[in-house]
């Protein structure tokens, strides 16, 4: 009798594990249905972002797919950074170790940010690095639209 009660705690954490697991799976099964809409896409525990274009669209995953999804315009953006420890950080050398690591993109008009959260500073510098340069080309695109025009 006794040892049915001691290991009753471990079966019920196995049972718990087991739950989560199932969870986590149907997240990214949600996941890889709502990325077939995107270019490049991430996912992590923390968010869900795709790039589609000009387009970045992001949202928190769930097992019945993404909530709180929001889309802004590459165009609109004048900055991206790394933020690790809500510190501004150089995506070609990013420290080893931190907390918060978040993208942040920075707007022209209203100098307001967005901030997507990520799990590694690996994927985040390699994101942010990605966008900077896509920023880049946009920015030198338009510029030579804008010469030729005048």
């Amino acid at each position: 009798m006794e040892r049915g009660l001691l290991w009753l705690p471990l079966l019920v954490g196995f049972f718990w594990l087991a739950w989560q697991g199932s969870r986590e799976y149907q997240k990214v099964e949600a996941y890889k249905i709502w990325a077939e809409n995107f270019e490049r896409a991430k996912y992590d525990i923390y968010a869900v972002m795709g790039q589609k274009g000009n387009e970045i669209t992001w949202g928190k995953p769930t097992t019945k797919g993404t909530i709180d999804e929001s889309t802004f315009s590459l165009l609109n953006v004048e900055k991206i950074q790394l933020l690790v420890n809500n510190k501004s950080v150089e995506t070609e050398n990013p420290p080893p170790k931190g907390r918060n690591i978040e993208l942040e993109f920075i707007f022209f008009e209203t100098g307001k940010s967005v901030k997507v959260p990520f799990t590694e500073i690996p994927l985040a510098a390699k994101w942010g690095k990605f966008l900077q340069e896509f920023l880049q080309s946009l920015n030198s695109q338009t510029e030579k639209v804008d010469n030729n025009e005048n």
